[in-house]
């Protein structure tokens, strides 16, 4: 199989080539309360292993990066949090306009992450849905009104400073940073097609999607591997 061979060309050189990994939805099962995300004993063994053999192991994350490595549990992994936000010099002017807008939010406080950089206001765990999304359409319409950036992910929106910062940036960034060309990066959600992107015209690209009723359909069109879930990832990451 096509994929077989990928893995086994990354696998044959893990000292110059990158593993990049999204978390929620990715080494960590989607739960109802962000909060008790967590990746499973096994997979952070694995993850231990492949720090030690390959290049760069790291975390792109929706999440901060604190919050990305207490939910990982592995220390010696490198995370960037906050799509990539995390990385861009004129982010933080926006910090204090982020948070006057997260002021002005009619939202469930237990249901609003605030990254300081960003804002996630999830609706998961809404017994209405589709009445959350159009509550959080109104939100995303005022958030564009004065000059920040909104965007939906999975059962959640996005309130994002306008500056040029994504999870595509931020893989380059660590790519760079390091010479490497060859790379694998899975994720589950839109905000990772940018990283796919990433990929483009390196030595070896590898797209890995995970699948679900909530994966955008454009994610598994574009990934060079797909699938079912944080399992089958970690029966991935052993072959690696």
């Amino acid at each position: 199989m096509e994929s077989n061979r990928l893995i086994a060309e990354l696998a044959a050189d893990p000292g110059h080539a990158a593993l990049l990994v999204d978390v929620d939805g990715t080494l960590a099962p989607i739960v109802s309360r962000p909060e008790d995300a967590h990746v499973p004993d096994e997979t952070r063994s694995l993850l231990r292993g492949l720090a030690a053999r390959y290049a760069l192991v790291a975390c792109v994350s929706g999440r901060s990066s604190t919050d990305a490595r207490r939910i990982v549990g592995v220390e010696e992994l490198v995370y960037v949090g906050t799509h990539g936000l995390e990385l861009a010099p004129g982010a933080a002017v926006w910090r204090e306009q982020i948070a006057r807008f997260g002021a002005t939010v009619d939202w469930p406080p237990e249901w609003i992450e605030d990254k300081a950089l960003s804002l996630s206001l999830h609706y998961r765990q809404s017994a209405e849905p589709e009445q959350a999304r159009l509550a959080l359409e109104r939100v995303a319409e005022a958030a564009e009104e004065v000059g920040l950036h909104a965007r939906f992910g999975r059962m959640l929106l996005e309130i994002l400073p306008p500056v040029e910062a994504d999870k595509g940036t931020a893989v380059r960034s660590l790519l760079e940073e390091r010479g490497l060309t060859r790379a694998l990066y899975a994720g589950d959600d839109t905000t990772d097609l940018d990283a796919f992107r990433a990929l483009e015209g390196l030595e070896l690209g590898i797209c890995v999607a995970l699948a679900s009723s909530e994966a955008p359909a454009a994610l598994i069109e574009a990934a060079d591997i797909v699938l079912a879930g944080p399992d089958e990832l970690a029966q991935l990451l052993r072959a690696l």
